[in-house]
Order: structure tokens, then C-alpha cells, then sequence
């Protein structure tokens, strides 16, 4: 759902009982500024091809208090201080450098918030259809370019085979590939097993225009009633 959490306040109740905070910070570089992270995570973890840059690179910040505790991940050379052996990739490397740098530009904030309000626009245009759509998770604190949207009676399966292949979206996350089961992200907010396999999971992006907005509701507008037409409903 693209839930952005509270990170200080989670390190502050994690520090109070002694623990080691890891943040998996994959999805945050494009919706929030992070960074203030290393203040309040101990461990974090990115990767570039969630901000544009070039896939096969990722990155782990560790604490200068942690670094003496950490297993080496490959055996052999000293690169990395002795952390991962291996000759490093250097087109990867500066690729998400320059990645990283854009996210930290003075620009960066106002794409967020572009890619915002197109979100909202996007939110808004499927409500004013004639399905009944909820918005999962909240509404605010939430990764600018996520949608995760529920339709009521129908099944999410459905719903993407009849947008393909004009239109690309998902059930979950990519780290749930291939599960047939329901999202138990949306299981452990309240859903129902039902309610879960209604919801489609949207995102848009820095190259997602208005046009795109409006040619994505109308498809699955177009998705929706093809669907009801053939009588292929989750409750039937």
C-alpha cells in the first residue's frame, strides 16, 4: 500500500528496548526525502532501480557502531571492508550515483508533489465512476505514486487480464510473485480473504503524464464493464 511509517518514532521504541533497527528504505528515495534516515536507522537498505537508476545495484548503510558486527556476505577479496569480495561494478556504482544525486536535488521535491496530485487526479476520476472503489491503507501517509485500489465484486485476477496488455498493474508487491494467496498486508489492515483479491495495487511514476491518468481510468472503466457484461463477478 505504500504506507510511509513513522521511522523515529519506531527507532525511538526500539533503541528504548535495546534493539537494532534495519529500514528497508527500497521504495522511499522517490516518495520522501531520506535523508535524515541514518539518523534513526541503524541499518538501511536501497536499491537503485526503485529511483531510476540501473537494476543489479543496491546499497546497505551501516552504523559505524554496527560495522565491527557485521558477517561478511561473500568470502574472499577485501573490497567493501572485507564485506563482500568481488571486483565492484563500476557502471552500476556510478549510475546510482547519479541516480541519488538527482533525488537530492532541489527539483525532487517538486516532482513528489507532481506525482502526487496525478495520483489524487487519478484516485479521484475512479471514484466518479459507477463501481464502488475504496482506497486501501490511508490516504496521506502513503508513497506519492501508490494506489492500492479496491473493487467491490470483482476479482483483481480479472480485472489485469482484461487491462492486458494496454495497461500494466499488480496484486502486491514484487516480493510476492507468483503467491496465489491473498496479500496478507491487506489481511493483517482487515480485509477480508474476498476484499484482498479485489484490490489492485497502481503506480505511477516521474513519466506518468495526465494523458496517461485519463486513458488508465477510462480502460479500466472499459475492464469493468466487460467484466460485469460476461458475468464475471468475485461474489458470483
Amino acid at each position: 500500500m505504500g504506507t510511509i511509517n513513522n521511522i523515529e518514532l519506531l527507532s525511538k521504541y526500539t533503541h528504548d528496548v535495546g534493539a537494532i533497527l534495519h529500514c528497508d528504505a527500497v521504495q522511499a528515495p522517490c516518495a520522501i526525502d531520506t535523508r535524515n534516515l541514518a539518523a534513526h536507522a541503524d541499518l538501511i537498505s536501497l536499491s537503485a532501480h526503485k529511483f531510476y537508476g540501473p537494476k543489479g545495484i543496491g546499497a546497505l548503510f551501516v552504523s559505524r557502531d554496527l560495522r565491527e558486527m557485521i558477517e561478511p556476505l561473500v568470502y574472499g577479496g577485501g573490497q567493501q571492508h572485507n564485506l563482500r569480495a568481488g571486483t565492484m561494478p563500476t557502471p552500476l556504482c556510478v549510475g546510482m550515483g547519479v541516480a541519488a544525486r538527482l533525488l537530492a536535488s532541489d527539483e525532487a521535491e517538486t516532482e513528489r508533489a507532481a506525482i502526487r496530485l496525478r495520483r489524487d487526479k487519478f484516485i479521484e476520476e475512479l471514484h466518479q465512476l459507477s463501481w464502488s472503489i475504496h482506497v486501501n491503507g490511508p490516504i496521506n501517509d502513503r508513497h506519492v505514486g501508490n494506489a492500492n485500489i479496491r473493487f467491490d465484486g470483482f476479482s483483481a485476477h480479472d480485472i489485469l487480464g482484461a487491462l492486458q496488455p494496454n495497461l500494466a498493474a499488480s496484486t502486491g508487491s514484487a516480493c510476492t510473485t507468483g503467491n496465489p494467496e491473498p496479500s496478507h498486508v491487506l489481511r493483517a489492515i482487515g480485509l477480508t480473504g474476498q476484499e484482498a483479491e479485489s484490490s489492485v495495487r497502481f503506480s505511477l511514476g516521474r513519466y506518468t503524464t495526465d494523458a496517461d491518468v485519463q486513458e488508465a481510468v477510462t480502460l479500466i472503466d472499459q475492464a469493468l464493464s466487460k467484466l460485469a457484461n460476461s458475468g464475471l463477478l468475485a461474489s458470483a
